[in-house]
C-alpha cells in the first residue's frame, strides 16, 4: 500500500502493531488503501466492489477503541478483501455470477468476516472469481479475467484469482479465498503467495456460497508465514500449537512427479534429499471421483436456478453444472464410497509422516491469450487442469499449505506442504524453517511487469 504523510507498514503484524500502539490510526491506513485501489487495481480485474463506507466506519470503530484505551484486536486496522462468495451484510452474494447481481442482500456477515471484524480487521473489497467457483483460472464472463500482477498478460489462477492478485500486487495485506479442488493453492502458486487449504471444516464456512460442500474450505492469502499464522489464529479461534518434535518428511511420487516444472522437482529434492519417495495409489481415479462428486453436488445445488434461468450462466459453467445435475445418484454414491475407503488407505500409508512435499501447480501462469497448459504431452484447458496436483489432496480432506519458491526475476511457482488431518501446526513449523533458510518467500512483482499496459503506465 502507498502511504501519504506516514509510512504504512505492508505486513499484517507490523500494521496491526502500529495501530494497537497508537503510532498509526486505522483511518490513516484505510484512506491510502482506498486511494491505492482506485489508482492501481483496474488493470488487474481483481476487485468487484470497493466498500468505502463500510471500511471507513470499521476503521473509525478501531480508532475509537484505541482512544478509549482498549485493545481493538490482533488485526487492528488491517485492510482485507474477500472472494465474492462470502456474505457481506447489506450486499447480494453474487458468487461471481450476474444471476445473483440483484439478489436480496445478505442479512449478516459470513462467520469468517465476523471473526476478522472482532479482531479489528477492516473489510474494504469483494474480489473476482470464476463464476460459482467452477474453474482454476478466474475467467469470469461478467467481470472479466483477472490478470497476474507479475505479468498482466498471464492468468492469476482460480477460482480465487482476485483474492490472490490484490495481495500479490501489494494492494491489500491479506485476503480470503475458498478452495474446493485447489482454488487457493493454484492462484497462490501462480502469483507467488502463501495460501492454505485447511483440514476440511477447520475454518468457518457459515455464510459462504457453496460449490461442493463435501470439499469446500476457506483460507487466507498472505505474503509471509507469520502473517498467515496471525490470520489463521483469528479464523480458527485458536492459536497454532508449537511443534517440538522433528518434522517427518516424505516426497510424493507417482503422478506428483509428472506434469511439473523442473524447478519444482529440484526444490523438492533439495529440501528433503533423504526423504522417502511415497506413491499414493490411484491418483487418477481419485481425481476422477473428485470431478464426479464436485459436478454432482454443484449440479444439484444449481438445478432450480438452471431450470429457471440457464441462459444467464456462463456457458462453460452452465454446461458443466447441467452435466453434473444429470449424473445418476448411484454413481455419486459409488464415488463417495470409494472416497471413504480410499481415504482410509491413504491415511494408513502416510501415518508415519508429518509433511508431504508436492508441486502446487504443473507450471507457471499460462497466457490469457492462450489459456492452455501441457498435461501428459498434450495441450489442455488451464481452467480445468491447473488443479491436477491439488484435487486429489482435497479429495482426501488433508490440509495443504501452498508456499512460494524464491525465484527473483522469474514467474512465481509454488509447492504444497501437505499434512495429516489436523496437522496444520507441522505445516507452519516446516514452512517457517524453509522461509528462514531462504528456500521459500515472496518475490515482489517488477514494477514494469505489474503496471505497464498498452498505452503506457497506469
Amino acid at each position: 500500500m502507498t502511504g501519504t504523510a506516514q509510512t504504512v507498514p505492508t505486513s499484517v503484524i507490523a500494521l496491526a502493531q502500529a495501530v494497537r500502539s497508537g503510532a498509526l490510526r486505522a483511518s490513516d491506513v484505510i484512506e491510502p488503501c482506498l486511494a491505492d485501489l482506485a489508482a492501481r487495481a483496474g488493470p488487474l480485474v481483481a476487485v468487484t466492489r470497493v466498500l468505502e463506507t463500510r471500511a471507513r466506519e470499521e476503521a473509525a470503530r478501531v480508532d475509537a477503541l484505541v482512544a478509549a484505551g482498549q485493545d481493538p484486536g490482533p488485526l487492528a486496522g488491517v485492510p482485507y478483501g474477500v472472494k465474492d462468495l462470502f456474505d457481506v451484510a447489506g450486499l447480494p452474494t453474487t458468487a461471481g455470477s450476474g444471476l445473483y447481481a440483484e439478489a436480496p442482500p445478505a442479512t449478516r456477515d459470513a462467520e469468517a468476516i465476523v471473526r476478522l471484524k472482532a479482531a479489528g480487521a477492516v473489510l474494504v473489497a469483494t474480489l473476482n472469481m470464476d463464476e460459482f467457483a467452477y474453474g482454476f483460472a478466474t475467467i469470469n464472463a461478467r467481470y472479466g479475467t483477472t490478470c497476474n500482477p507479475h505479468d498482466l498478460t498471464r492468468l492469476a489462477g482460480g477460482s480465487s484469482g482476485g483474492s490472490a492478485a490484490v495481495v500479490a500486487a501489494g494492494l491489500l495485506p491479506f485476503s480470503l479465498g475458498s478452495d474446493t479442488n485447489g482454488s487457493i493453492r493454484v492462484p497462490a502458486s501462480l502469483t507467488g503467495l502463501y495460501g492454505i487449504k485447511p483440514t476440511h471444516g477447520a475454518l468457518p464456512l457459515g455464510g459462504v456460497f457453496p460449490f461442493a460442500e463435501s470439499f469446500d474450505d476457506i483460507g487466507p492469502f498472505t505474503t509471509s508465514l507469520a502473517d498467515m499464522a496471525r490470520v489463521w489464529d483469528v479464523l480458527a479461534d485458536t492459536p497454532v500449537r508449537p511443534v517440538d518434535a522433528p518434522v517427518r518428511l516424505a516426497r510424493l511420487g507417482g503422478r506428483f512427479r509428472v506434469n511439473l516444472d523442473p524447478d519444482q522437482t529440484a526444490a523438492i529434492d533439495a529440501i528433503a534429499p533423504e526423504a522417502p519417495l511415497l506413491e499414493i495409489p490411484e491418483i487418477a481415479r481419485a481425481r476422477s471421483a473428485a470431478f464426479l462428486i464436485t459436478a454432482s453436488e454443484g449440479g444439484r445445488l444449481h438445478r432450480p436456478a438452471l431450470a429457471r434461468a440457464a441462459m444467464e450462466y456462463d456457458p462453460q459453467v452452465r454446461d458443466r453444472l447441467l452435466a453434473g445435475a444429470l449424473l445418476p445418484e448411484a454413481l455419486y454414491a459409488e464415488a463417495q464410497a470409494f472416497r471413504a475407503a480410499y481415504t482410509a488407505r491413504v491415511l494408513e500409508l502416510i501415518a508415519h509422516y508429518d509433511v508431504l512435499l508436492a508441486p502446487a501447480t504443473p507450471c507457471t501462469a499460462p497466457e490469457i491469450a492462450d489459456p492452455r497448459i501441457a498435461i501428459d504431452g498434450a495441450m489442455s484447458a488451464a481452467r480445468a487442469d491447473l488443479g491436477i496436483h491439488t484435487q486429489a489432496i482435497t479429495f482426501l480432506g488433508l490440509p495443504s499449505l501452498a508456499v512460494p519458491l524464491r525465484r527473483p526475476g522469474r514467474l512465481p511457482l509454488g509447492l504444497q506442504l501437505i499434512g495429516k488431518p489436523g496437522g496444520e501446526a507441522a505445516l507452519f513449523a516446516f514452512a517457517k524453517a524453509l522461509e528462514e533458510q531462504g528456500t521459500i518467500g515472496v518475490t515482489q512483482p517488477r514494477a514494469e511487469a505489474r503496471w505497464t499496459v498498452t498505452g503506457g503506465e497506469v
